[in-house]
């Protein structure tokens, strides 16, 4: 009977994971096959027949101006966010890190700019940092602004307006990784540390900072990919403006596709955006793991 039972459980298990293999087939693994065959044609959805152009999309990329500018500012977004992200999201943990219901209560406010979408989270913003917003009115009335900033209306200032409003959704993400991390944190550690006399900044550098390399490596890796394949919260704030100043690369392609109707050098730049996301994802958790053995 129990061997009946056992086989029985070996049958769901292998069902399970055969529906997992099937789904990660049907909805990863196909849409890459077709969009990489894509990236070798001249796609266009309002042409009857599409023809095989070899390598020309992957060419003409080298030319382009639009693109290179969008990678530029993907790149600078991404890195700028993961940092400021994980700063705050160690800071929030370590003053997060207690147990009292309060402290549970501000973990789950933490956490809720990850949960929303990022179209409301751009809509939300968008009503703050817009000329008339509600941050202009609020400066204005204090009198630290003459005149209505423009937060979204200038190349440099929405990139820094984009980069506080993926911050501050990233950070909810950053805290929880940190604050799973910190609570693993042996307490015989910061017991033996106190009896030692090792406090303060002290004990978080020899201690803390070092216990946090696992979650810090996750929580890097994660923030960065997230930011390179931004779309959503772009289009509302700014919609790639101003000058397209602020496209990312992933818009640029969905305005490829969907506005040029160019599927085929669209598919040729959301592969090479794979490839830049895939090779900084390798070398930054490559560099975080060998950090993790040396500590």
């Amino acid at each position: 009977m129990r061997k009946k039972h056992l086989k029985a459980g070996e049958r769901g298990l292998t069902l399970l994971a055969a529906l997992a293999l099937l789904l990660y087939l049907v909805f990863l693994v196909l849409p890459l096959l077709l969009s990489l065959r894509s990236s070798f044609t001249n796609e266009n959805p309002l042409k009857a027949t599409n023809d095989f152009v070899g390598f020309a999309n992957y060419t003409e990329m080298a030319s382009d101006d639009a693109l290179k500018a969008s990678l530029t500012f993907t790149l600078i977004l991404a890195f700028g966010v993961t940092v400021a992200a994980n700063a705050l999201g160690v800071g929030f943990a370590m003053l997060l890190n207690r147990t009292s219901l309060s402290y549970r209560v501000m973990r789950t406010l933490a956490f809720l700019p990850q949960v929303l979408s990022g179209v409301i989270v751009g809509f939300v913003w968008q009503t703050i940092l817009t000329q008339n917003g509600l941050l202009n009115t609020a400066l204005l009335k204090v009198g630290i602004l003459d005149e209505p900033y423009p937060w979204l209306g200038s190349p440099h200032a929405a990139l820094f307006s984009i980069g506080l409003v993926v911050t501050w959704v990233m950070s909810g993400f950053t805290t929880v990784v940190y604050l799973a991390a910190l609570q693993s944190i042996p307490l015989e550690l910061n017991d033996m540390a106190s009896l030692d006399g090792v406090r303060g900044t002290q004990r978080f550098r020899k201690i803390t900072w070092p216990m946090l390399a696992p979650g810090t490596t996750i929580s890097v890796t994660i923030s960065l990919i997230t930011v390179l394949k931004l779309y959503d919260i772009i289009t509302v704030l700014t919609g790639g403006g101003p000058a397209n100043s602020t496209q990312s690369t992933a818009l640029y392609i969905v305005k490829l596709a969907f506005t040029s109707d160019r599927v085929g050098y669209a598919s040729a730049v959301a592969m090479l955006l794979l490839a830049i996301s895939a090779v900084v994802a390798l070398v930054v958790t490559g560099a975080l793991r060998r950090r993790e053995v040396s500590l």
